[in-house]
């Protein structure tokens, strides 16, 4: 009993300390998508050349975080006339470069982290696109889309789905506009009522590994006696950690900080944060949409592409001295107390707090029990 104990204990004070950088997180996230319209976007990404690929980079940073909003809304544009390479470049970007991430990640780890995320996930798209040009095959990708046709339901369809941007006057009267604030409190709520699950269990495991594995077990696992060899086998063994994990989009990074502190390389590390799209439940709804030969050449080429982008990383970071000396993640605090974590939690709270009013008094229940309904047919 007091290990579980223990353990949640661990969970809460992660969550605590996170609780601020998630309100502003999703609601820079809610401002973004408000401003960016998902109308265009199969027209944006009419194939893999390199201007589809930044279009389709610049367009998933101004998505959701939500891993399954972003497999599903990828599938869509697919369904719609988008590149299919291009839509997994959109898909990859929309987990690895939001605000969110970010945030979390600064507030978590450091700011050197953040970095690695946002210099290697575009090279995890190149060496993506690389794979996909040399090894996909015109019949495998003809199957996939008649699989993608079929419309079976995955999870956040109708998120996937939702479009309220408001693209009329300028920028400021976009985002201070009643369509505008309404926008912003609809997608604040979505994106928490899509990865609240994630978040929680990401806490839960990483409370549960910190309190309960010996530190002996991970310095073994992670090879930290032979360092060489550790800068290696971290970005290969990182995405596999992740994999049976189950956890995904931000609710990673609690358990990426746990890792770290225990031994799993700087490359490792990315290479885990990276990996929330093979996940097993998400591989699961890949074989749903694409069938099951198309899930696994994902599968094997989205992992290659993760280990190799977080091995140039962890190079490219050891060369230019980037990469941190001490291993001290924040993963609790001893106690909460009235310090800047606490206050920014209340003012944060408050501002989630009208954003939730307001998506209640504009409709918002109703729109919610939506985002797992089917998509709709591509016209």
């Amino acid at each position: 009993m007091d290990a579980i104990v223990q353990a949640l204990s661990m969970a809460f004070a992660m969550g605590w300390e996170i609780l601020w950088p998630l309100i502003l997180g999703f609601t820079l996230s809610g401002i973004v998508q408000a401003v960016v319209s998902h109308g265009e976007m199969s027209r944006l990404l009419p194939d893999d050349r390199p201007r589809s690929i930044a279009t389709a980079l610049g367009l998933g940073a101004a998505s959701s975080s939500c891993s399954y909003a972003a497999v599903a809304l990828a599938r869509s544009i697919f369904r719609k006339g988008a590149n299919f390479t291009a839509a997994m470049a959109f898909e990859l970007a929309s987990t690895n470069l939001v605000l969110e991430l970010s945030i979390i990640i600064i507030v978590l780890m450091g700011w050197q982290f953040a970095l690695a995320e946002f210099v290697g996930a575009p090279i995890m798209v190149a060496v993506m696109v690389l794979l996909f040009r040399t090894f996909l095959s015109p019949r495998l990708l003809r199957d996939a889309k008649e699989q993608a046709d079929r419309g079976i339901t995955g999870r956040m369809e109708g998120m996937a789905e939702m479009d309220m941007s408001v693209t009329e006057g300028s920028l400021w009267q976009r985002i201070t506009s009643d369509e505008g604030l309404t926008a912003i409190s609809h997608y604040f709520v979505m994106d928490w009522a899509s990865v609240w699950m994630d978040i929680v269990g990401g806490l839960l495991i990483a409370g549960a590994l910190a309190a309960w594995v010996p530190h002996e077990f991970w310095q073994g696992f992670f090879l930290t006696d032979h360092p060489l060899l550790a800068k290696l086998w971290g970005p290969l063994i990182g995405p596999l950690v992740a994999v049976i994990s189950f956890v995904c989009s931000v609710g990673n990074i609690p358990l990426a900080a746990v890792l770290w502190n225990n031994g799993i390389s700087f490359g490792g590390v990315i290479a885990f944060i990276f990996a929330d799209l093979i996940v097993l439940p998400i591989l699961d709804i890949y074989r749903k949409y694409y069938g099951l030969r198309m899930t696994g050449f994902i599968l094997a080429t989205f992992y290659v592409a993760m280990a190799v982008a977080a091995l140039i990383v962890e190079a490219v970071f050891a060369g230019l001295g980037l990469i941190p000396t001490e291993r001290q993640a924040q993963v609790v605090e001893a106690s909460i107390s009235w310090n800047y974590t606490t206050w920014l939690n209340v003012v944060f709270l408050v501002l989630g707090a009208l954003l939730v009013w307001r998506f209640i008094k504009t409709g918002g229940p109703a729109m919610l029990r939506m985002m797992n309904a089917p998509p709709v047919a591509p016209s």
